[in-house]
This record gives C-alpha cells, sequence and structure tokens, in this order.
C-alpha cells in the first residue's frame, strides 16, 4: 500500500496500519493467471474419485464408532438419526459455500485464500493461523488414538510390543506414546511421495472402513428385523428428551463432519476444478451422512438407547446378539477410519503454510515445491515433526475443543464471503511498484486519482463522509444517490450507493448473529438482559437479511475469479442461516477452550506484527479503481517509453 509514503505524521501512520489489515490479493494473482512465474505450481493429479477418497476419508474417524452410544444415552435417543441428518444439513450450508468460492478461486490455501481475496489480510492471517492450530492437533489427537485401538486388536494393552507401548515417565505425569509418533512420521513419508500416491493409500485404506460400516448396516438389519426393531418400541416414544434434546445432539454430532474443507485446500492439485471440487465436496458430505445415518437407525434398533455402551457401542451390540467376533472387525474398521484421518489431517497444513508463505506472511521455506514430487516437502517434514512432537509426549484430548475454534472461525469467514463475492466483491486493480518501480510523477499520478476523483464529486454529492475519501481502494463514480428509472417509473440505488448499503448490511447481519447467538447461550443471564440481546440481534439480523433480499447482487461477480464453476443457491439466506450456526457452536465451545485459543492467537498477532506485515506480498502495492486502469496503463506506458 501507499503507507509507506506517508510518513507526515502519527495520523498517517495509524491509517497505514489499518489498511495493512484490510489489503486484499489481487484476483488474478490469486487465481495463478499472472503471477505463476513467481512460484513453483504444485502437481495437477487429482480427478474426482481422489477428492471422494479425500473427503470421505477426513471425515469418517473413529468418532462414528463412539459418538452413536454417547448422543444416543444422553440426547436424542431413537431420534439419533435425526441428529445426524440435522447436522449434515447444516454443515450443508458451509459445504455450498465452500463449493462455489473454491471452484471460483482454485488455488492452495482454502479459507485463508478466500478471505485474503474478499476480506482482507488481517483476518486471513488469524484463519490461517487457526487453521495451523488445527491440523496440527487434530492430527496429533487422531494418532494418539491410534495405539489403543492396535492393542485391542491384538489382544489388549499390554500385547504391543514393548517398543510401540505407552510408557510413564518416572517422577512425571507424562504418558509418551512412541506408536503415535512413529505412525505420524510413516504417513509424513508416505505424503513426500506424492499427492497422487498419498491419496490413492488413503482411498484402499477409506475403503476398508467404508466396508466395515457397511457390514454393520447389513448385518445389523437382519439382526433387526429377526428380533422385531426392539429398541424403536419403548414406553417413551421416539424422542425422550424432547426436540431440543435431539437438537443438542445435533450440535454435538455436527463436529463428525468436520473434514470436507480438506477437498478445497487440494483445489490447486485438481485438474478440473471448476466440476470437480463442487463434486468431491458435495458427495463426501453426502455418503457420510447417509452412512452416519444408517449406522444410526441399525444400532439404535439393536439396543435400547439406555442400554447403550458409551464406550463401545457398536461391538456392544452385536455382542448382545451372540457376535462376540464382530468385535475385531469393528476393532479394525476404527482403526482404518483413523489411519485415513490422520492422513487427511496432515495433507492439508502444507497447502496452508505454502499459501501463506507465497504471500510473504511467512517464510519462504515453506512455500518450496519438491520438482521431483511437486509436493511441499519441507512444508510437510515440519508438520510431521510437530504433530509427532506432540503425540509421543502430550496428551492431546484436553487441547481437541481447539481444533473446533478454527474450523468454525474458517467456516464463518467463508459463508462472509460468499456475500462479499456477491454483493460487494472488490473493484480495485493491484498495482505494483516492484520489482520495476514506476516514474515519482507516475507513482503520484496514481495516488491523486482517487483524490482528484473525490474533488470532481464533492460539488455534488452533499454529505459524503470525509474519511471516503481517504481510502485509496475505491473511488465515487456517480454523484446523485438515486437514479431515476424511465422504463419502469421506478427508483434504484446507483451502483455506489447500493454497494455501501450492502456492505453495512453483511455487517448488520453478522453483529447481530452474534449476539443473538451469545444471548441465546448465556443462561446465566438475568432474562431481561438475555431476550432485550436477543431481540437486538434479531432486529440486527431481519433489517440485514431484508435489505440483501431487495438489492441486486453486484454485476462484477459474474467476471471475479473463474466462470462456470458451481454458484452457491439461496444467497443471502444459506449464507447467513451457515453464519449464525458456526457462530452458535463457537459461543457454546467453552471458556477454557477459548483461553487456550486466545494464547495462541496472541502469538499469531505478533508474529503478523514483527514479520508477516513487513514482508507481505502487497507491502509496494497500491489499488485505484476500476474505472482508471486505462489512463494508468496509458501513462505506464508512455513514462516507461
Amino acid at each position: 500500500m501507499m503507507d509507506t509514503q506517508n510518513e507526515g505524521g502519527g495520523g498517517d501512520h495509524s491509517w497505514g496500519c489499518l489498511r495493512n489489515l484490510v489489503r486484499r490479493k489481487h484476483i488474478d494473482s490469486s487465481n495463478g493467471k499472472a503471477e505463476t512465474h513467481h512460484h513453483q505450481q504444485l502437481a495437477k493429479a487429482l480427478t474426482f474419485p481422489h477428492l471422494i477418497a479425500i473427503g470421505v476419508g477426513s471425515t469418517i474417524g473413529a468418532g462414528v464408532y463412539i459418538l452413536v452410544g454417547t448422543v444416543a444415552r444422553e440426547h436424542s435417543g431413537p431420534a439419533l438419526a435425526f441428529s445426524f441428518l440435522i447436522a449434515g444439513i447444516s454443515a450443508a450450508l458451509s459445504a455450498f459455500c465452500y463449493a462455489e468460492l473454491s471452484s471460483r478461486f482454485p488455488s492452495a490455501g482454502s479459507a485463508y485464500h478466500y478471505s485474503y481475496i474478499c476480506i482482507g489480510e488481517g483476518v486471513a492471517w488469524l484463519i490461517g493461523w487457526a487453521l495451523i492450530l488445527e491440523y496440527t492437533i487434530g492430527g496429533s489427537t487422531v494418532a494418539r488414538g491410534i495405539s489403543p485401538n492396535l492393542a485391542l486388536i491384538f489382544g489388549g494393552e499390554d500385547c504391543l510390543p514393548t517398543v510401540l507401548a505407552r510408557h510413564q515417565i518416572p517422577g512425571l505425569d507424562i504418558v509418551v506414546d512412541p506408536c503415535a509418533a512413529v505412525l505420524v512420521f510413516i504417513v509424513t513419508g508416505l505424503l513426500c511421495l506424492g499427492v497422487k500416491e498419498s491419496t490413492f493409500v488413503q482411498g484402499i485404506v477409506t475403503t476398508a472402513n467404508v466396508f466395515v460400516m457397511l457390514f454393520v448396516i447389513i448385518t445389523g438389519t437382519y439382526l433387526c428385523f429377526k428380533t422385531g426393531w426392539t429398541g424403536y418400541k419403548l414406553p417413551s416414544g421416539y424422542f425422550p428428551y424432547g426436540v431440543n434434546g435431539m437438537l443438542t445432539g445435533s450440535a454435538t454430532v455436527f463436529f463428525a463432519y468436520i473434514g470436507f474443507d480438506s477437498v478445497a485446500s487440494m483445489a490447486e492439485e485438481v485438474k478440473s476444478p471448476q466440476r470437480d471440487l463442487p463434486l468431491g465436496i458435495g458427495l463426501s458430505l453426502l455418503l457420510c451422512c447417509l452412512l452416519y445415518m444408517m449406522v444410526s437407525i441399525v444400532i439404535v434398533g439393536l439396543v435400547p438407547y439406555y442400554a447403550m455402551d458409551p464406550d463401545t457401542p457398536i461391538s456392544s451390540a452385536f455382542a448382545s446378539h451372540g457376535l462376540q467376533w464382530a468385535a475385531y472387525l469393528i476393532t479394525l474398521g476404527a482403526v482404518m477410519a483413523l489411519c485415513s484421518a490422520l492422513i487427511g489431517s496432515i495433507l492439508p497444513q502444507p497447502r496452508i503454510l505454502m499459501a501463506m508463505a507465497r504471500d510473504g506472511l511467512l517464510p519462504s521455506f515453506f512455500s518450496d515445491v519438491n520438482q521431483r514430487t511437486q509436493v511441499p516437502v519441507k512444508g510437510t517434514i515440519t508438520t510431521g515433526f510437530c504433530a509427532a512432537i506432540l503425540a509421543f509426549f502430550m496428551d492431546v484430548s484436553q487441547l481437541a475443543g481447539m481444533v473446533s475454534v478454527g474450523t468454525l472461525v474458517a467456516f464463518t469467514m467463508v459463508a462472509v464471503s460468499v456475500l462479499i463475492l456477491r454483493y460487494v466483491p472488490p473493484d480495485e486493480v493491484l498495482i505494483r511498484l516492484e520489482p520495476v518501480p514506476l516514474p515519482s510523477s507516475l507513482q503520484e499520478r496514481i495516488c491523486s486519482l482517487p483524490f482528484q476523483c473525490y474533488e470532481e464529486n464533492l460539488s455534488s454529492h452533499v454529505g459524503t463522509s470525509i474519511s471516503s475519501s481517504k481510502q485509496p481502494l475505491l473511488c465515487k463514480t456517480d454523484a446523485s444517490v438515486v437514479e431515476k428509472q424511465e422504463a419502469q417509473g421506478g427508483w434504484v440505488l446507483n451502483k455506489e450507493t447500493r454497494r455501501k448499503f450492502a456492505g453495512w448490511s453483511i455487517m448488520l447481519t453478522c453483529i447481530g448473529n452474534f449476539l443473538l447467538s451469545y444471548a441465546a447461550s448465556s443462561l446465566r443471564f438475568p432474562g431481561i438482559l438475555r431476550y432485550s440481546l436477543c431481540g437486538i440481534g434479531g432486529c440486527l439480523l431481519l433489517v440485514g437479511l431484508i435489505i440483501l433480499s431487495c438489492v441486486d447482487q453486484d454485476d462484477a461477480r459474474h467476471n471475479f475469479g473463474h466462470s462456470g464453476g458451481f454458484i452457491c443457491p439461496f444467497v443471502p439466506l444459506l449464507p447467513i442461516v451457515c453464519i449464525l450456526i458456526n457462530m452458535y457452536l463457537l459461543v457454546n465451545l467453552g471458556a477454557g477452550t477459548w483461553a487456550r485459543v486466545s494464547v495462541w492467537l496472541f502469538i499469531g498477532v505478533l508474529v503478523y506484527l514483527f514479520y508477516g506485515r513487513r514482508h507481505s506480498s502487497l507491502v509496494d502495492a497500491v489499488y485505484v479503481s476500476t474505472s482508471h486502469v486505462g489512463e494508468i496503463r496509458r501513462n505506464s506506458e508512455h513514462s516507461l517509453a
């Protein structure tokens, strides 16, 4: 940005720091058309089946083998399948948003990449930093869960080889898990071989897990018909905990659907991203939802919900019908699910690190791509090493809630990005001053364009905020607030005013969503305060939704990014509901989780202030309105000639 040239005072410096947070990547450099020569590209090796393997493998972990018992006993009862259905529909809202953005901007980085284009550098940095934490802790948590299941297959906890078994360090309350660390290193080595090879292995492991689940569904259905579906013939009815219990169960099992966003992080390596990415995201989520629901229907039919074993519900259900041997097969399925989830946890993080390093926010070390395998080997090894250390020394189960923060924040910002893309897509053009500096006279001309435009329109646009004239990103082009539409005899907002209305409406919906979610979750608040906050939040949300529904979407959205891909339906309603659901889940994660996440985010702020902000690839760039692009290009050619 041009704040480097404004050294006149503290106000200019403060404004320059603020502009650093809202500067956005130019779409040409983001979609790989203009700056591909600066970075080594990843291999275009993935097709639709690979994406299904990544999506299903990353989503279906061992949680389904445990979660069905806990949720059925405590929340949903026989309505467990409905809880999975509602949670799947909620996850599908975020999947729709991911599908549109991934097909428009098919590059590595996922939610970080989309936020950098649509919202700004500050929010993008926090999302990328949170995703680093998510994938690292997620991989470590999954790895720590594999060794107990492996031990069950071999006969018990004491049956694993001594070198792989868990040990407690004398004098310290630390239980080390060598098996977890070894598995992380094996997966890291596999990922370094190439994305096609690692995805092929993940596909095999995922297929084995799916076959185990199909065994549970088919065999369980036979037993249910044989015994008459006893689990549903209860005097308490289908909803023993009421509708509220079923909804609480939906909030709990929602996190079983986290993982489809891994598909979006592989966008740069997909051969046909406009076609395959939306299909990969959508179908993988659909398959997971169907498998979850069918397993839930069968297990509840085999055993009454109150008699389920909370730790091994599926194995115990089959054992109660004389199939003790099925426990080994189900445990094998859990191991396969964990191994696939481990691959899915480590696979996206090097791509996030690479995207942030490409943008200058992290050292260029992470952006190096191996010429032979065409994967970010250095970032993969670093990720695997950190995850292995955590898995070896720490019981990271207490930190598992921090994984949800990164995911839900990313889901929220992706939905916000869809709203921005539709109503207020960036209309500025990025001009770099490096590595070939423009003549000083031309630089002054570029900087003066927005101010000249403002001065020309000031006399006919009374009441315009002075602060908006200091922002060199947008330029006012129309003097009137409304234009008369002769043919229809009505009044319509001009482009600039419509963009302002839409921008403020998006902000109102976000604030309203937060107030509504916070008030609804704060049961300890006095009733009048709680209802007042709910009313204010609901009104803000409703006003923003009505305005966005009434104003037209920006025509520039058709030419922003790659065209011809998936289009998210029911905008603005779908993204706004998506934001509301994710904010509600974020608010309910607990104070302890937020305290730990705040420490990590504070470290991220320091890293950004002392490194990322100074080394950003946008530090020597200016933005001008698209209406002045032709004039600037003509002046540039004339000055450089």
